[in-house]
């Protein structure tokens, strides 16, 4: 018995359903065995890995992508792509190495990711004559030939947007998608002869980043701006969208930045107004990456596992035939006929041998597949197919004609029931305060962010933050009523913020 064990492991690791969980003498459960409301992070860690949605490799903080999460990625992608386009944003791509003196030439940034930069310092055995910096964001590199390329208010505005990946060191303890060490995203990079112009773009980069996080991924968010201490390196301002994690922690999202003149009369990038003068440059710079991919792992699944939300899973449908040795072929036909009717969707027909159905049930189940179809003899024999969701549970019997609509709604509603759990969870985590007493029992307390009173002072963020943990994610566009007094000092409040624990 205890060898027929370890050989359906075997199988189950080459088919990449195992993995380093499957150890010699110590055979685990193929299930998720953590709960996600008991042990956060344990049941993240084996959602990610045992839904083989991505592995670790050898780099500390590097991850592998799997099919699952980077189809998700190019869906992503391409929608906020296909946006900024629309828009007028065009894309280029810059190296990913930087020259250390291009890193010296703006201060406040290279303090801001000194701490974070991997260096290129040998090829072979030959010493570089100058270090390397392994991108870890684009502007050192990008704006030298901004400057060459800007030279009159008619080359204005300049949209420029990269999709790339780049590497940053700081941090000891790496969490796949949180905190990775190599990430993906987007690096929008504009220029505008006016600082209007470029005020402006921050309401349409906000509002690109917040639809597709709604659309795609079923994720809301708190828009809002940065303070000044948590605000982007060399930025004048930064505004962000923030989310509630199930452990009650907030985690930043895509995020814009108000750059001003800083970088332009750093790099010089100068242009000719209309009358001839000579004019600094206003800057933008934005960014949407893989972290969301977490926030949506983390945001939807449950005790069994994934919960893909449908318009970014890799396998929308699948099809799982039930039949007997003598009924195979007739039910295997059948399932095809089904799989051909729905070829508009992301479909699978998991129509492999030695594997029982209830055994494909729990895989897909577990790898958040958000519909099932059952094909067996008595659906066959009816023209009809069993349907199942991946967010409920529930089942109903459809005819196969009606199939296609019937399946096409379905998939609507289980995005929008995970984005109104997804918000109804947010609200919920947000709750407002009015003295410092009330701050420290709720932080304790209750998860989430905590919705109170702030006079501005860095003095007072900073004070909060060593005293409880909790910083500033942002002050919200959107927030209630101001309250008189700020919460820690007492003075008069300036902006209703959200503190929160934070990764």
């Amino acid at each position: 018995m205890r060898n027929g064990i370890r050989t359906f492991l075997y199988i189950l690791q080459k088919m990449g359903i195992g993995g380093s969980w499957i150890m010699e003498g110590n055979e685990k459960e193929l299930g998720i065995t953590a709960k996600k409301a008991e042990n956060f992070s344990e049941w993240y860690q084996q959602v990610l890995i045992k839904t083989a949605f991505i592995d670790y490799t050898e780099v500390s903080g590097c991850l592998a992508f799997r099919p699952a999460s980077y189809s998700a990625w190019e869906i992503v992608s391409g929608a906020v792509d296909k946006e900024f386009k629309k828009d007028g944003i065009e894309n280029v791509y810059f190296p990913l190495f930087i020259p250390e003196k291009f890193l010296q030439k703006e201060k406040e940034h290279v303090e801001g990711f000194s701490p974070e930069v991997a260096w290129v310092t040998e090829t072979g055995n030959t010493k570089l004559d100058e270090k390397l910096a392994v991108r870890p964001t684009s502007e050192t590199i990008m704006y030298p030939s901004y400057s060459k390329w800007i030279r009159s208010w008619r080359d204005l505005p300049m949209r420029y947007n990269q999709w790339n990946n780049v590497v940053r060191w700081e941090f000891k303890h790496p969490t796949p998608f949180i905190r990775s060490r190599e990430f993906l995203w987007n690096e929008g990079h504009t220029v505008f002869a006016k600082e209007g112009e470029a005020s402006a773009e921050r309401k349409t980069v906000l509002k690109i980043y917040e639809k597709i996080l709604k659309e795609y991924l079923a994720l809301p968010g708190i828009l809002g701006k940065k303070t000044d201490s948590e605000k982007f390196a060399g930025a004048v301002a930064s505004f962000s969208i923030e989310h509630v994690m199930p452990d009650g922690w907030a985690i930043q999202g895509p995020d814009f930045h108000s750059d001003g003149q800083n970088f332009s009369k750093a790099f010089d990038i100068k242009f000719l107004d209309e009358s001839g003068k000579t004019e600094y440059a206003w800057q933008n710079t934005f960014a949407i990456s893989t972290r969301e991919l977490g926030v949506m792992v983390a945001t939807h699944g449950d005790d069994k596992g994934l919960i893909l939300p449908p318009r970014v899973a890799y396998v929308q449908i699948v099809i799982v035939p039930i039949y007997k040795k003598e009924k195979k072929e007739e039910v295997l036909a059948y399932a095809k006929k089904v799989a051909a009717a729905l070829k508009k969707f992301r479909v699978k027909l998991d129509s492999r041998e030695g594997y029982s159905p209830g055994f494909k049930f729990s895989e897909w189940e577990m790898k958040g597949i958000p519909l099932r179809i059952e094909v067996g003899e008595r659906e066959a024999s009816s023209n009809k197919v069993t349907l199942a969701r991946r967010d409920t549970g529930e089942k109903a019997g459809v005819d196969i004609e009606d199939l296609g609509k019937k399946s096409k709604a379905t998939l609507e509603e289980i995005h929008e029931n995970l984005y109104k759990k997804a918000f109804d969870f947010l609200m919920g985590s947000i709750h407002e305060v009015k003295d410092y007493a009330e701050f420290k029992i709720t932080l304790e307390e209750k998860k989430g962010m905590i919705h109170a009173s702030w006079c501005g002072s860095a003095e007072c963020e900073a004070k909060i933050k060593e005293e409880t943990g909790a910083k500033i994610t942002n002050i919200p566009f959107k927030h209630c009523k101001q309250h008189e007094k700020c919460v820690y000092c007492g003075k008069k409040g300036r902006h209703m913020a959200n503190f929160a624990k934070s990764y």
